[in-house]
């Protein structure tokens, strides 16, 4: 089945409703939507001789076009190749050569990034500038009849983020991609025809897949004005549209909250906040509902399983009066519907309630694996599993508790440290703001703890006294950093290998500071 049938559905069923709106302005409703892409098929397949399988790229900031462009590539039984827009060109060139991306879409803003690489990519047939007069062309082509896929055919490829070399391209599915749409409405959120879903986060991204319950419910999309995450920006979409659901990074929806709490705003506009792609601290979250109410989801997925590993559902983020709620809130949640999910040992044992170890799934959501990578395929996917990386605890209920991914892990002296233990008892100080705790080389411990710190007003004897009353002393930061703000990529991700390589900088003592020995 292809994926595109949510759309060629909604199209014939619901064809006047409103589809796509710039701000608050309505842009054209589900027939025009499914008309466009239907002619973008069929110039990508007639004009440029594609054929089903080939790779389309989009590079482009969010647009009033990506939906169309994204169901006319799959509309064709292409696979969609989707590149964040703050790639530097050379990155950029780089996922299109491996992808061997046939043609290539850009928003207006990137074209002088895609023509100085172009010469470099043999293979790389036609560029498009959604806001050029060449655009045209291709949706004037008489529509396409929809191509017929396979479930277990490649329907998008995304690139990894490559903070260990260069990205991988997981290679997603229409299966994958329909289950992962079934267990939104299971696990999730349900979706009403007046809902609206707003892009503040890049399409290229975890937003964008989740554009897929709201096509199949007949809902609105949202691209805002700014393009981007702009708080209040998005508290006027929210009064003006209503019933308005995003899909943030932990870093977004502290910004969020903080500034509707400082405007004293009424956030009554928002159905749904959906937060992952990172550490959502128990302070913060904690904040967040005091601020907002009950409008906040929590799910935990990857690229190699997208968005569907498990879930914190609202009802269990809002009962703060069960005995273990603390715990919960600092938890991912526990397995979506339609994967099972297991801690094991380093030897693929699992693991009983309440022990630490690599976090595996298994289920139709799961990645069909790398592209053009057997040998990284092979170590990610083992009989039938998905080796996430990632490590966790799992209690008697089932509920996840993440710890790191495995190279984060700090060990010290022989015994193991978990940098987000640190880094929840340092972010209780009202202070401090943000905080990334990491492993420092150290010729007698092995490693050392240290902590980047974000903050105005602290001392080193403040964290310490903190560390000392809430953890045991070994795990308590040998060193303090402060500065101006955390390398972040462009989903809000907080970029460890960065502050590992600038530690040597920071070594100066005008930055760095230590705690008394004690």
């Amino acid at each position: 089945m292809n994926v595109a049938q949510l759309l060629f559905r909604t199209a014939s069923v619901f064809p006047e409703r409103t589809a796509i709106m710039l701000g608050e302005q309505k842009v054209f409703d589900y027939r025009e939507l499914a008309r466009r892409a239907a002619s973008i098929a069929a110039y990508l397949r007639s004009d440029l001789g594609l054929a089903p399988g080939d790779r389309v790229a989009l590079f482009m900031t969010n647009n009033v076009a990506y939906l169309e462009i994204l169901y006319g590539i799959w509309w064709a039984g292409l696979v969609a190749v989707p590149i964040n827009a703050k790639l530097h060109p050379k990155e950029a060139a780089y996922i299109l050569d491996n992808a061997g991306a046939a043609c290539v879409f850009c928003s207006d803003d990137l074209t002088s990034s895609i023509e100085s690489i172009a010469d470099t990519l043999p293979m790389l047939r036609r560029v498009f500038t959604a806001e050029s007069a060449d655009y045209a062309q291709p949706l004037s082509t008489a529509p396409l009849t929809l191509t017929v896929r396979a479930p277990d055919d490649v329907a998008w490829l995304f690139y990894t983020s490559g903070t260990t070399g260069f990205p991988k391209g997981v290679m997603q599915t229409h299966r994958n991609l329909l289950t992962m749409t079934s267990c939104y409405f299971t696990d999730v959120d349900d979706v009403a025809p007046g809902d609206a879903m707003v892009y503040a986060a890049p399409f290229s991204h975890g937003a964008g897949l989740y554009h897929l319950p709201y096509v199949l419910r007949g809902a609105l999309h949202v691209i805002p004005e700014s393009r981007g995450f702009e708080p209040e920006e998005l508290c006027r979409l929210s009064q003006n549209i209503g019933q308005l659901t995003l899909f943030a990074a932990p870093t977004m929806v502290r910004r969020l909250v903080e500034h509707i709490d400082i405007r004293s705003a009424s956030p009554t506009g928002f159905k749904t906040i959906i937060y992952g792609g990172g550490p959502m601290y128990t302070e913060d979250i904690r904040k967040a509902l005091s601020v907002m109410g009950n409008r906040f989801v929590q799910i935990y997925g990857q690229g190699e399983c997208p968005m569907t590993i498990t879930a914190l559902s609202r009802e269990h983020l809002a009962d703060s009066a069960h005995p273990r709620w603390l715990e919960r809130i600092a938890s991912v949640g526990t397995a979506q519907s339609m994967v099972e999910v297991i801690t094991t040992d380093d030897q693929g044992v699992a693991l009983p309630p309440g022990e630490i170890g690599e976090i595996r799934v298994r289920g139709d959501v799961v990645m069909a694996g790398y592209w053009n990578n057997p040998e990284a395929s092979a170590a990610a996917l083992q009989d039938g599993w998905l080796k996430t990386g990632d490590l966790g605890r799992m209690d008697d209920h089932g509920f996840l508790t993440l710890h790191d991914r495995s190279k984060d892990l700090i060990i010290s002296g022989g015994a193991n440290i978990y940098p987000r233990e640190v880094e929840e008892v340092l972010l209780r100080h009202p202070s401090v703001h943000e905080v990334s705790v990491i492993g420092k080389p150290d010729a007698e411990w092995g490693e050392v703890v240290v902590a980047f710190v974000v903050a105005k007003h602290v001392t080193v004897a403040e964290l310490d006294e903190l560390c000392l009353t809430h953890i045991a002393r070994f795990k308590r930061p040998k060193h303090y950093y402060f500065i101006d703000a955390l390398p972040k990529n462009n989903y809000g991700k907080v970029l460890k290998t960065a502050l590992r390589e600038e530690l040597a900088r920071y070594n100066s003592p005008s930055n760095v500071e230590t705690p008394e020995k004690s």
